[in-house]
C-alpha cells in the first residue's frame, strides 16, 4: 500500500516523534519530514529491505534531505548493507541532516514453539519451491558461465602447449643423446682397459687400476646422493636431467611454467564444475565428496 506519493509503503499521519509499530506484522517508521513538515510512514520489509534501501526511500520522498543516517547507541555508524531485521532488535538513532533522533523500536511478540515451527517450514518450503523453480536457468546459466571460462582458458593454453611440446622434444633429445654418450664413453672405457690388459701390460699391473676406477665410480654415485638426496637409480637420473634441460630451456625461450600450471589447475577446475553441474545428483556436492566417491 502507498500513502506518500512517489514511495512505496508510506503514507502522511499527523505527529511529531519517530515511531516504530507493528502492523500485519511488518514494521511500520513514522517520522516527521524535515522541509515539507508533514509526517510520513514507512512500511518496510525486515528479512529483506537494508538499511541503505530504507534510507535511500527518506532521501527520496524529501528532496530537502541532504543527508540520511543510522547509529548505533554507542556513536558507531550502522553499516548500510546491515537488514532492518537486525537493526530493530536494539535501539538506534536516525540522524536526518542535522538532527538525530533517538528511536526504541516495540518488543514484537515471541511466537510459540509450534507456530515458530510452522513458519520454519513454510520457509524451507518456499525455498525449495523457489529452487526448483530456478535452478534450470540457473544450471544454463553456470553452464555457459563454464562454456565460456574453457574456450578462454583453452585459447590461453594453445600457444604455451605448443611451445611446451617444442621444449619437451629438445630436452628428450638432449637427454637421449646423453645417455648415449655415457654408453660410448663406458665402452670406450671398457676397451681401453681390456687394451691395456692383454696387449700392453698384465693383469697384476692393471688390476690396481680398475680398483680404483670402481672405487672412483663409487665415489662419483656417493656424491649423487649427496647433492641430489637420492640413490642414482638410472630412471630417476634420466627424469632428472631431462628437468634440468627442460627448465633450462624454458628459462631461455621465455616459458612460463608457472602460469602454464595455473592455466593448467585452473582448466582442470572448470572441466570438474562442469562435470558436476552436469550431474543433478551430485550438484550438491562439495569436490571432496565427489572425489571419495570417484
Amino acid at each position: 500500500w502507498r500513502g506518500c506519493e512517489g514511495v512505496p509503503y508510506s503514507t502522511l499521519v499527523p505527529s511529531d516523534e519517530v515511531t516504530i509499530n507493528y502492523r500485519h506484522g511488518l514494521p511500520v517508521i513514522t517520522l516527521t519530514l524535515p522541509t515539507r513538515s508533514e509526517r510520513c510512514q514507512f512500511t518496510v520489509k525486515p528479512v529483506v529491505t537494508t538499511v541503505g534501501a530504507f534510507l535511500q526511500d527518506v532521501q527520496r520522498e524529501d528532496k530537502g534531505i541532504e543527508k540520511a543516517q543510522i547509529f548505533a547507541t554507542d556513536g558507531s555508524k550502522v553499516s548500510d548493507a546491515t537488514l532492518m531485521e537486525v537493526l530493530l532488535m536494539n535501539d538506534f538513532k536516525l540522524v536526518i541532516n542535522n538532527t538525530a533522533y533517538s528511536v526504541s523500536p516495540p518488543v514484537k511478540d515471541k511466537l510459540n514453539s509450534e507456530h515458530a515451527t510452522d513458519m520454519e517450514d513454510i520457509k524451507s518450503l518456499v525455498h525449495r519451491l523457489f529452487v526448483a523453480l530456478h535452478l534450470e536457468d540457473h544450471q544454463i546459466r553456470k553452464e555457459r558461465e563454464l562454456l565460456q571460462r574453457l574456450d578462454h582458458l583453452k585459447g590461453e593454453l594453445l600457444p604455451l602447449e605448443q611451445m611446451k611440446a617444442r621444449i619437451m622434444d629438445s630436452a628428450d633429445a638432449k637427454t637421449s643423446r646423453l645417455l648415449w654418450v655415457g654408453l660410448a664413453l663406458m665402452s670406450t672405457q671398457g676397451g681401453a682397459l681390456a687394451w691395456l690388459t692383454w696387449w700392453v701390460y698384465s693383469w697384476d699391473i692393471m688390476e690396481p687400476v680398475t680398483y680404483f676406477i670402481t672405487y672412483g665410480s663409487a665415489m662419483a654415485f656417493y656424491a649423487y646422493f649427496v647433492l641430489t638426496k637420492q640413490d642414482y637409480i638410472y630412471p630417476q637420473a634420466k627424469d632428472r636431467q631431462f628437468l634440468h634441460y627442460f627448465y633450462r630451456k624454458s628459462k631461455k625461450q621465455r616459458f612460463n611454467v608457472e602460469r602454464y600450471n595455473k592455466l593448467k589447475d585452473d582448466l582442470a577446475e572448470a572441466e570438474e564444475s562442469l562435470r558436476r553441474l552436469r550431474q543433478p545428483l551430485q550438484l550438491r556436492l562439495p569436490i571432496q565428496e565427489i572425489s571419495d566417491k570417484d
